[in-house]
């Protein structure tokens, strides 16, 4: 049986400012309808009707756990199991806790990893390979999926493949063994590796025994098999999550699958040997703002232009506005991305160098790194509309049903105004009822609640005002969602 494990903890930078380390791209809706990660989920059911494969096992971190539910219940889909990293570790760790699950709830099942942040345009194409390779996975092989290169990219890894030494059982020509793994190379070196014909690139995607993934990170990193072991053991549920050991966790190594075990494999090893599958299957990472482009149509000057955009005399450009007007006039072979708190202008020549801009935006204390105005929560979402020196307004989308916390503010009162819905509100020995244009003020120190009763989103414009505007100024009492 294959057990799907869904990799969804990445917080990428490269995409920024619509991906950022809260919201990363694996949650946006880039070249289809649906997000990344509904995208991965719904590939899946391809599998489930060809032969014999289990829902997945989703691995994320923990700040995403709500997230990642609401994305998967829009297309109606559920995962056996979430698994919530405390502290990201990379992909190493994240397997090693999916298969100690697998192998305490399955029979020593087959896994299937796959990073939650990848487009693919055949999927026929990967159910096909899946199936094939699923032969040689059941026979203790370590198998590995490359892709074709079609241009001397230096943002991937790249595989090389050998020629096959005897012939394995089930005769596929697109099987080969792996010669070595090679890190992110420069172009000069791309272009040789797409001249020879002998390298893939590295797609991420790997399927093993739960088993053999454990024989293996336990004989090449031991230290990460201990703390996984130890974490898992005393790790806990709650709800439909499980959570790992935050302490024990945290000591563990981060690695890639490919740092820990798959480039240590040697290519002469019997048992168990590593091999390629020729993956083509209009893969892309999505990884950079030009690779989204070769995935959405281009008007007659060779641009993508999404949202609201006035463009003249631009050509050869990427053009994206995700809310106000954006106009361009005589740009070529640029990029412009518009978010409501923060804009990218570049070259197409250095998209690459994104990730380095970010990096100097973390470092300088600001926030713009990591949060959107917009930010999602368990009860719905808040979107920032202005803040300056001692206040802050505030746009609330509560869903039916859901309900803050019961909590208090040191620093800072708040005003609420309902402007759809209807609202019940608790403060301090109080609880009543307010309904559309009605308002409400909640004093500094005192506890309070709001909840939406009814059977429609509830909208709040919350202003606070105070010395210290701050959304760790927050200490709860009470909580629906796990958060005390």
């Amino acid at each position: 049986m294959i057990r799907p494990v869904v990799l969804a903890g990445g917080s990428g930078t490269r995409l920024w400012p619509l991906s950022r380390e809260e919201f990363p791209k694996q949650f946006l809706k880039l070249a289809t309808e649906h997000t990344m990660l509904q995208d991965t989920v719904l590939r899946l059911d391809g599998l489930n009707s060809n032969f014999s494969s289990s829902p997945p096992i989703v691995i994320c971190n923990e700040q995403h756990r709500f997230l990642i539910n609401e994305q998967l219940k829009e297309i109606k889909r559920a995962p056996d199991a979430t698994i919530l990293e405390p502290i990201g570790k990379n992909t190493a760790p994240a397997l090693t806790l999916a298969a100690l699950w697998a192998l305490k709830n399955d029979q020593d099942s087959t896994l299937l990893a796959l990073p939650a942040d990848q487009h693919i345009d055949k999927s026929e194409v990967f159910h096909e390979v899946v199936k094939e390779a699923a032969g040689l996975a059941d026979q203790g092989y370590f198998i590995t999926f490359g892709v074709p290169p079609t241009s001397p990219e230096t943002g991937f890894g790249y595989i090389k493949a050998a020629p096959m030494l005897g012939n394995f059982e089930n005769g596929e020509s697109n099987v080969m063994r792996v010669a070595k793994f090679v890190e992110k190379p420069n172009l000069e070196t791309a272009k040789k590796y797409l001249d020879s014909d002998q390298y893939f690139w590295n797609s991420g995607m790997f399927m093993m025994k739960a088993s053999l993934w454990m024989d293996l990170v336990k004989e090449f990193r031991p230290e990460i098999s201990q703390s996984c072991v130890e974490a898992y053991e005393q790790g806990s549920i709650d709800g439909n999550f499980f959570r790992p050991d935050k302490i024990t966790f945290s000591q563990c190594p981060s690695d890639s699958i490919d740092y820990a075990v798959a480039e240590n494999i040697d290519i002469d090893r019997d048992d168990p040997c590593s091999v390629v599958f020729e993956y083509n299957a209009g893969w892309s990472d999505l990884g950079t703002w030009t690779a989204i482009a070769d995935k959405l149509p281009s008007d007659a000057d060779n641009n993508v232009i999404k949202g609201d955009v006035l463009a003249e005399d631009v050509s050869n450009s990427i053009v994206i506005s995700d809310g106000r007007l954006l106009a361009a006039v005589g740009l070529d072979n640029v990029v412009v991305v518009e978010t409501p708190d923060a804009i990218l202008v570049t070259s197409k020549e250095k998209i690459n160098d994104v990730g380095k801009l970010v990096a100097k935006i973390r470092t300088s204390g600001r926030t713009e790194h990591s949060k959107h105005l917009k930010s999602h929560r368990p009860w719905g979402t808040y979107e920032i509309l202005d803040k300056g020196r001692g206040f802050q307004v505030k746009h609330l989308r509560i869903e039916p049903g859901q309900s803050i916390s019961l909590q208090r503010h040191k620093h800072r009162a708040e005003h609420w105004v309902v402007v759809k819905g209807k609202a019940k509100v608790i403060c301090g020995s109080d609880t009543y009822e307010l309904l559309e244009n009605q308002s409400t003020y909640v004093p500094q120190g005192v506890k309070h609640r709001l909840l939406n009763p009814g059977t429609e989103i509830l909208e709040i414009v919350e202003v606070q005002s105070g010395e210290v505007i701050d959304e760790d100024d927050i200490e709860r009492f009470e909580d629906s969602y796990g958060r005390i």
